[in-house]
């Protein structure tokens, strides 16, 4: 069995790639970071260092890997020759795979089944991959099945000096949605195989996304610079709890999630952010504001399902205000969102980043919210 997976940073490595070799395939790394490529080919595979109550840590060297710039007549015989396309570049990364995923296509002569599957932390990313893949070709793909998944791991920032190998949770959770594949075996035990991914990605997104987003702006805005620092600080041990209690009401009424073993998961959620290991900067958690602001995010999302349950999200809007004040110099997203809130009213804001129309529940909060900040800002 062989794989292509686009993507040989920490999650292709660390998750997606050593989960599909612990199932018995070849996977060919595909990436453009020519120094990782050369620490790969020139090391004997690489380790995955789980970080949980004790260090786990196992070889891998099922594979190969390939630069996807660089060598594109290897990876289009590859992508003929594969039966698990994935990918775990980042959604605004997609469209940019997609023209080699086409021209693989167009060579393909095996007749065996293809499944293509985007790991992102975003829904739905596979329908934007198939999407770009379809507007580059007009042969009809046959035998190609696209399904959307879930992805749940924690990787930390990693130790000085370690790469190619990689340090991450041991816990980790691949959802995928079956209903498309037309019965087809995957063959990857350690994924969990749905027929509505909607309630999983919703669950993970809302749940573990949310918190440590919380964690990353409110910490911020209170002086600490890690995750495991801010944790220690009552208000945003507070408002993450707070946060949680809103998440959960939205989706335990929309899924119909079970009460307690909601609770349970939330739980697991916060212990694992907790977890001293996993520590990470709350500038690098808190990175690409304005995305992570959109309207199906892990912030105006359930804050908008709220709001259209007739509740008041006060907590979510909290850490929305958070995400304005939001800075790191490295993240271009920071000075967009600056220019956004300086150029744009608080309606138009609300509109043009967080897809609220005036017409909607949280409208009215939300552009208060945003007002309130602008007239912070208009005072410094």
């Amino acid at each position: 069995m062989r794989a292509i997976h686009f993507g040989a940073g920490n999650i292709g490595r660390g998750f997606i790639g050593a989960v599909l070799q612990d199932a018995g395939y070849f996977v060919t790394f595909a990436d453009v970071n020519q120094d990782l490529i050369d620490k790969l080919r020139s090391s004997d595979g690489y380790d995955l260092v789980e970080l949980g109550e004790e260090k786990k840590r196992t070889h891998y060297e099922n594979f190969e890997v390939l630069n996807s710039a660089l060598e594109q007549d290897r990876l289009r015989e590859a992508i003929g020759q594969a039966d698990i396309i994935t990918a775990s570049v980042g959604t605004n990364i997609l469209p940019f795979i997609a023209p080699a995923i086409a021209e693989g296509l167009k060579a393909r002569k095996s007749k065996a089944p293809l499944v293509i599957m985007a790991c992102e932390n975003a829904i739905n990313a596979t329908d934007i991959l198939q999407a770009k893949i379809a507007e580059l070709t007009t042969l009809p793909i046959v035998g190609v099945y696209f399904a959307n998944t879930a992805v749940d791991r924690i990787v930390p920032r990693q130790p000085e000096g370690e790469e190619p190998n990689v340090f991450a949770e041991s816990f980790c959770e691949w959802v995928i949605d079956v209903s498309s594949l037309g019965g087809h075996d995957l063959k990857i035990p350690a994924a969990h195989l749905v027929s509505d991914l909607t309630p999983f990605i919703e669950r993970k997104l809302y749940t573990v996304n949310t918190a440590h987003l919380t964690i990353s702006y409110l910490g911020q805005i209170h002086g600490h610079k890690t995750i495991a620092e801010a944790l220690t600080d009552p208000i945003v041990r507070d408002v993450t709890a707070r946060v949680m209690e809103e998440t959960s009401m939205v989706l335990v009424t929309r899924h119909g999630f079970d009460a307690n073993e909601h609770a349970q998961y939330v739980r697991k959620a916060l212990e694992r952010l907790a977890n001293p290991a996993l520590d990470d900067q709350v500038e690098r958690v808190g990175r690409q504001p304005l995305r992570k602001l959109s309207r199906y995010e892990r912030l105006i999302g359930p804050a908008a399902q709220l709001a259209e349950y007739g509740e008041a999200p006060t907590a979510l809007l909290e850490v929305i205000e958070a995400a304005l004040d939001f800075r790191n110099d490295e993240d271009p997203e920071v000075e967009m969102l600056a220019q956004k809130l300086a150029s744009l009213s608080p309606a138009e804001f609300v509109l043009e980043v967080c897809g609220i129309a005036s017409d909607h529940p949280l409208q009215q909060q939300l552009t208060e919210a945003v007002a309130k900040h602008q007239r912070t800002l208009s005072h410094k």
